[in-house]
């Protein structure tokens, strides 16, 4: 092991350099990438879902010229939209938490490609929802993470016990959590959008 290329996070617990011996020492990092996704000391995903949110709006603004075009028919830019901007922002969204922070924010990059792709610029005035009757779209973005978390987490139940996944999923702390409200959890969602869909695990 190269320990100078190689750092540690700890999301609980002293934020300081990890000693091995007198002198050899871990360097600690507040952040760090793992397959593509950020992790950082505050153990919530708001940071990843911020980047992913720049990054789709980065991809709108390369596609700019195709969106405003009137060469193009709507139905073409969608699919060139779907191709490449849904793809790079839903990449990961299965573990997303899905606070009404973050679902502001993924729902705002979602209708700017639409208001794009209509030629239907923010100074017109027009509401989301009348946007959405005329591209004929009646379920936001926001439907299509909650279904891709439910098809998760059916993956994750139908595995057997010892599977590293399912052991994530049903891990309760054993700490004290701080005072103050409690962050919103996963599994809360997956509650709400089964509840609201009328299914029930068998």
């Amino acid at each position: 092991m190269n320990l100078n290329k190689t750092k540690y996070l700890c999301i609980v617990g002293t934020q300081n350099n990890l000693k091995l011996d007198k002198d050899n020492e871990i360097e600690f990092c507040q952040e760090c990438k793992y397959l593509g996704v950020i992790v950082d000391t505050s153990g919530t995903d708001d940071k990843e879902i911020r980047s992913r949110v720049i990054e789709a709006r980065n991809c709108i603004a390369c596609l700019n010229g195709i969106l405003w075009s009137k060469d193009i028919r709507r139905e073409r830019k969608l699919n060139i939209c779907n191709a490449l901007n849904k793809s790079s922002l839903l990449c990961g969204s299965e573990t997303w938490r899905l606070t009404e922070n973050n679902k502001r924010r993924v729902e705002v990059a979602e209708m700017d490609v639409l208001r794009r792709s209509s030629r239907i610029p923010r100074k017109y005035r027009i509401r989301n929802v009348n946007i959405r009757q005329q591209i004929g779209i009646e379920e936001t973005i926001i439907k299509e993470i909650e279904q891709n978390q439910l098809t998760w987490y059916g993956h994750v139940q139908r595995m057997p016990e010892g599977r590293l996944p399912k052991i994530a999923l049903k891990w309760m702390s054993k700490q004290k959590r701080a005072r103050g409200r409690p962050k919103k959890k996963w599994m809360e969602g997956i509650k709400k959008a089964t509840n609201e869909r009328n299914l029930n695990e068998g």
